[in-house]
């Protein structure tokens, strides 16, 4: 049973990342894909170390980097860049819906590394929610997926990776640690990329400039120290599931802050990716019934 503690963080980190998809529309014309990018590490890592010594964050086991390393390059690095550069060109509640599926890479990857179950039911929602994500990608380009629909392809899968390989890290760091571990490699990986980015970030507005400290500060520090918290104590497809509230809260910040709204085709395959996600979710609860009733048939032998 999940505590309403950690149903809580769940649910704000929710709304911290259905929020940074309006907030990217706004800072990534302005400070570029690269500039905003590292930005948004930058402060994320800043606040983090800043908090480090009152949290009593202890330094990382050598054993453990490369994995750390591993993890920063997806979750942090490689996901930022990929999701500010789609943003450019799709509005954030169509690129929130396509980012919504990466449940299907994390059910792949649990049942390849971890061993989860796939059941019935977690392969049908699967199915369902890849038709979801076919609908939305085509909406706007007919029957040809647009360069910038890939990109956030490519962002869902790094996303979806992300979050089951950071599980053995939470067994051994609390979700703050292996953010900071994180922010602090990915904002490293990053700063090559500076050199080339300054002439545009330098022409930046101010508006673009608070977008990016909110997102440094709310979804990404914040976001992930929650989002390390709740998936160090329920499963990773229980957990991934509460991703499935993102897209409807994106587009309804989306729709206040930019006056954007996807088209109803968007809008259906979205709902669809939902009830593939949810499918998925049930058929994992499910599978933990049947495991929980026969473990205690061989107790009670």
């Amino acid at each position: 049973m999940t505590s309403p503690r950690v149903l809580l963080a769940g649910l704000g980190v929710v709304v911290l990342w259905a929020s940074a998809f309006p907030a990217i529309r706004v800072a990534a014309p302005e400070l570029g894909v690269a500039g905003l990018s590292f930005i948004r590490l930058l402060i994320a890592a800043v606040a983090l170390i800043a908090l480090a010594p009152m949290l009593k964050v202890r330094m990382p086991a050598r054993r453990d980097l490369p994995l750390i390393l591993g993890c920063a390059f997806l979750g942090m690095a490689a996901y930022q860049v990929l999701l500010n550069w789609g943003e450019l060109y799709v509005p954030a509640g169509t690129a929130s819906i396509i980012v919504s599926a990466a449940p299907l890479v994390s059910v792949a990857i649990a049942a390849g590394l971890f061993g989860e179950r796939l059941t019935a039911l977690k392969i049908a929602g699967s199915a369902v929610a890849i038709a979801g994500v076919a609908m939305v990608s085509l909406a706007r380009s007919g029957f040809s997926l647009s360069g910038a629909v890939w990109i956030l392809i490519a962002a869902m899968v790094v996303q979806g990776a992300y979050h089951p390989l950071t599980k053995p890290l939470l067994k051994k760091y609390s979700g703050l640690e292996v953010a900071t571990y994180g922010m602090i490699a990915g904002t490293l990986m990053l700063a090559p990329t500076v050199p080339f980015a300054w002439d545009v970030m330098a022409g930046a507005d101010a508006s673009a400039w608070w977008a990016a400290v909110y997102l440094g500060l709310a979804p990404s520090a914040l976001g992930f120290v929650l989002w390390g918290f709740a998936v160090s104590r329920m499963p990773v497809v229980a957990a991934t599931s509460l991703l499935y509230l993102v897209p409807p809260v994106a587009v309804g910040i989306a729709f206040v802050w930019l006056g954007e709204l996807p088209l109803v085709s968007e809008l259906a395959g979205g709902v669809v990716v939902i009830a593939g996600v949810v499918t998925m979710s049930v058929g994992d609860l499910a599978g933990r019934r049947v495991r929980s009733r026969a473990q205690g048939m061989r107790r009670a032998r």
